[in-house]
């Protein structure tokens, strides 16, 4: 037991914080012996399509289409596709009033994933970028996700997602100190050999590279630009292409989504499984495992082992080592719980969301296991209402 006890606060450390340290070092060491060597910026910008699935996005249309008309790209070579299979409120109503924009709708709602891919066979361009309906993009994100393309090594592109950060007092601010962590190790993924995935709010490949996924995927993006970094191609980390994204308008609607997030996480390990062969994929394999696998699978279930194991450690054997990691313990969990109380009180207090969002993101893992399982064979998913 105290074996395992000790794995398994090994194990947890490394997964949140080790491996970002690990990183952080490996990155400083690689740059130091091989400085990095600048990429001239292309000289001629390529045809571009902008592709965004959605189902039922009337109240974000107009916003979504202002924004679009924001982005600095050269006349004539960005194309907006929408694909809206299934939506049957205002949506393609609303988007027959824009020129010079694509609509593919079919009545029969078969999931995102699904869309992407009868989408993809309608477009023509090199490059096509993906984006959600309800993320808006800076007025360069076009002109900035292009450039590492230059690099013919580079298949993907991955966007950095932000978090609009609202003055209140709900937990959901957890979510945007998650992605603000994230977007820092994406980037050291990157700066080390390749970032690990990308994220459907915003990214771009490579149009001939796009792989057909079954319609019931839940994580489309993952996916598909892993899929592309099987092949032996880059994903790049481009921070100066940016999506924001209201968050979750509450901790339920938050739930919904994380949840799915982990069922998918879980459905993507075995299908992306041929990366778990280190002798293949080398540092892909330990990117991969380091930053996504232990996150959906095994270290949720031991983290939440450790505390009852802990106990029965206290209790047999005293000492004050033990005892000072239970009250350690007592104390992170009871943190939690106020930051928990905090949030149905609207009450402000960052400090107290961050063990409570921790919490509340590891019990989404386990839940994510029932609804992986209920979903089976579906692509089809309710999404979470937005603030």
């Amino acid at each position: 037991m105290k074996i395992f006890f000790w794995l398994g606060i090994f194990l947890v450390f490394y997964t949140y914080l080790g491996y970002g340290i690990l990183l952080y070092v490996l990155v400083k060491i690689k740059e130091k012996f091989f400085p990095v060597k600048t990429v001239p910026y292309a000289e001629e910008y390529p045809e571009v399509t902008l592709m965004i699935a959605a189902y039922n996005e009337e109240s974000v249309i107009h916003e979504k289409m202002s924004n679009c008309g924001t982005l600095q790209y050269p006349e004539g070579k960005l194309k907006i596709y929408w694909v809206t299979d299934g939506s049957n409120d205002k949506t393609n109503e609303l988007l027959a009033t824009y020129p010079n924009v694509s609509v593919l709708h079919q009545p029969e709602r078969k999931g995102k994933t699904a869309a992407l891919n009868r989408g993809i066979s309608f477009i023509k361009t090199p490059i096509v970028v993906f984006t959600d309906a309800n993320t808006m993009l800076n007025q360069q994100a076009i002109l900035e996700i292009v450039q590492p393309f230059v690099n013919p090594k580079v298949g993907c592109v991955a966007g950095e997602k932000r978090i609009r950060q609202e003055e209140t007092g709900d937990a959901t601010a957890g979510e945007g100190i998650y992605w603000k962590y994230e977007s820092t190790l994406k980037s050291l993924d990157d700066r080390l050999f390749s970032a690990v995935g990308a994220a459907g709010e915003l990214f771009a490949i490579r149009t001939d590279l796009f792989e057909i996924m079954p319609e019931d995927t839940l994580l489309d993006d993952f996916i598909l630009s892993m899929e592309i970094a099987k092949k032996g191609y880059k994903i790049a980390y481009c921070k100066n292409a940016y999506a924001i994204e209201n968050p979750s308008s509450n901790m339920e609607e938050e739930e919904k989504r994380k949840i799915r997030i982990s069922a998918g996480g879980l459905q993507s390990i075995y299908r992306l499984r041929s990366l778990l062969n280190p002798f293949k994929y080398g540092t892909l394999h330990f990117q991969y495992v380091s930053h996504r696998v232990l996150r959906w699978s095994i270290t949720p279930i031991i983290f939440f082992i450790l505390f009852p194991l802990n106990l029965v450690l206290l209790w047999s054997d005293p000492s004050s080592l033990y005892g000072i990691l239970f009250i350690l313990q007592v104390l992170f969990y009871l943190s939690g719980f106020l930051g928990y109380r905090a949030a149905q009180k609207q009450t402000k207090n960052k400090l107290l969301y961050i063990p409570y969002y921790f919490l509340f993101m590891n019990l989404s893992v386990l839940k994510g296991f029932k609804y992986l399982k209920d979903k089976h064979g579906s692509g089809v998913w309710e999404k979470a209402k937005r603030g």
